[in-house]
């Protein structure tokens, strides 16, 4: 049985530029940007590198997403603020940033026994009918997983990045302690691999 594994797929952030922007100028003078205030108030921009999306408004506010990692979303709002600033935005103070989601997808390198998992953990929640994985709500730290009977995991809600790995860590421990998981790995069936990155896109 290998050690589990995770994957950043976003980072779900919100900036506040500290400044009031004027969106019909910039969407004139930024080619790649989409605006159109009737059905949306925000002006969007999206990076090729790194491969980011911000929803810009005219408060100053910004919700940015895509981004792998911490330090991926921080080069981000770096480079859109020197694309702002380039534009005749003065931005002169430090842009704050607050990282609302991290959705991360797992591997626990094992199969889980869902049915004898739902049954001994408190949080959890299984209906096979609706969903094939089991979704339980870890207190500490505060996120939702949702497990697959191949040993797939998908995590969401976690501020930092280091609650992801200890989030994952923690449920391969807690499901090796009440006997939940399987020495030997099978291959994934194709529907599972399917709903799980059903589920990442969704969250996304």
């Amino acid at each position: 049985m290998g050690k589990p594994t995770y994957r950043i797929e976003n980072v779900v952030a919100t900036v506040n530029l500290g400044v009031e922007l004027d969106l019909e100028k910039l969407a004139e003078k930024l080619p790649a940007a989409e605006y159109n205030p009737d059905q949306f108030p925000g002006l969007i921009l999206r990076l090729q590198r790194p491969k980011v999306s911000a929803l810009i408004f005219r408060t100053g506010k910004m919700v940015c997403t895509g981004a792998k990692s911490e330090e991926e979303l921080k080069k981000a709002v770096k480079h859109i603020v020197k694309i702002l600033s380039d534009h005749g935005v003065k931005i002169t103070k430090p842009p704050e940033i607050q990282i609302q989601n991290i959705v991360a997808s797992g591997n626990l390198k094992a199969d889980v026994d869902i049915e004898k998992a739902a049954l001994l953990l408190e949080n959890a929640m299984y209906e096979p009918e609706q969903f094939p994985g089991l979704i339980y709500r870890m207190d500490n730290p505060k996120v939702v997983l949702l497990i697959f009977s191949s040993g797939k995991i998908v995590c969401t809600g976690a501020k930092k990045e280091s609650q992801v790995q200890e989030a994952i860590n923690k449920i391969y421990n807690i499901l090796k302690e009440i006997g939940a998981l399987y020495e030997e790995t099978r291959e994934e069936k194709p529907e599972e691999e399917a709903e799980a990155e059903e589920v990442e896109e969704i969250e996304e």
